[in-house]
């Protein structure tokens, strides 16, 4: 199975540069399953359904989310009628509409997609490892899952690290979100597991982590606010990373990143 996972969409450029790459990596990939973060698609601030449709449109069969889930009022409602729609699996029990993990039938494969939160430096939820194997218990890779992606939406990297080797052998592929930066650690741990700590985000790089850069430099610099945050505008470059994986197992054989845009070096697997 060729699985692609691209990291948090932010803002309209963001969703722009899904909506212009990604058609054409599915076609020169050969994709079976494209699962996308999209906790920042809309304003910057979490996904609405118009957001979310465009990356629908665009190609996604996942759309996974984060700290911002629910930002946008109207995705506490839709996300009870998109099972394709997944927040953080730890939210305490009863707290949080729709789901944290699903298996989902793509093609001839069967895909289970795990969105966690992480814990360290985040609003705490319950425990992200113990969600997490519960999932995995109730869904074995190689049994009832073709490949099981998890999506570790966390601030520190060793948290995301962690949950890594937590998952070696169990999962097809462990990636982080939430930083917005691509880490050069694309990895197969010893158990099988393709692993990278963070994606990247699809955004403008130009700025601060997707932001225009004048604000965030305003408050780092003088310790006052002047404003609020603003989604860059510029280009946007798409990142993310390329799995696939043996048919037999679920587990991985080759992990390579995707980064197409200004800004940083381009790179796309070659088959």
């Amino acid at each position: 199975m060729r699985l692609a996972f691209f990291g948090d969409v932010v803002g309209r450029c963001g969703r722009r540069a899904v909506q212009k790459h990604v058609p054409s990596l599915r076609e020169e990939l050969q994709l079976d399953a494209v699962v996308i973060n999209g906790e920042n698609a809309c304003g910057g601030f979490g996904i609405s359904e118009k957001t979310a449709t465009e990356l629908y449109d665009a190609g996604a069969d996942v759309i996974t989310l984060g700290n911002h889930s629910f930002d946008n009022a109207g995705a506490l409602t839709y996300i009870e009628r998109e099972p394709r729609l997944l927040r953080p699996v730890n939210y305490p029990k009863g707290t949080a509409p729709g789901k944290g993990a699903n298996l989902y039938n793509i093609g001839d494969y069967r895909l289970l997609v795990i969105n966690v939160l992480g814990r360290v430096f985040m609003d705490a939820l319950d425990d992200p490892f113990q969600a997490v194997q519960k999932e995995l218990e109730a869904c074995p890779l190689g049994m009832v899952a073709d490949a099981i992606l998890v999506d570790v939406h966390a601030e520190a990297t060793s948290e995301k690290n962690a949950m890594g080797h937590f998952c070696d052998g169990l999962a097809s592929l462990v990636v982080g979100t939430h930083q917005h930066v691509p880490s050069a650690d694309a990895r197969i741990l010893g158990g099988g597991t393709a692993y990278q700590s963070d994606a990247g985000m699809c955004g403008d790089y130009s700025g601060v982590i997707g932001m225009d850069k004048e604000e965030p430099m305003r408050r780092f610099t003088t310790r006052m606010r002047g404003g609020r945050f603003t989604v860059g505008s510029n280009e946007a470059t798409l990142c993310g990373v390329f799995v696939e994986t043996d048919n037999k197992t679920g587990l991985a054989k080759r992990i390579a990143p995707i980064r197409v845009g200004p800004h940083l070096s381009e790179t796309i697997p070659r088959l």
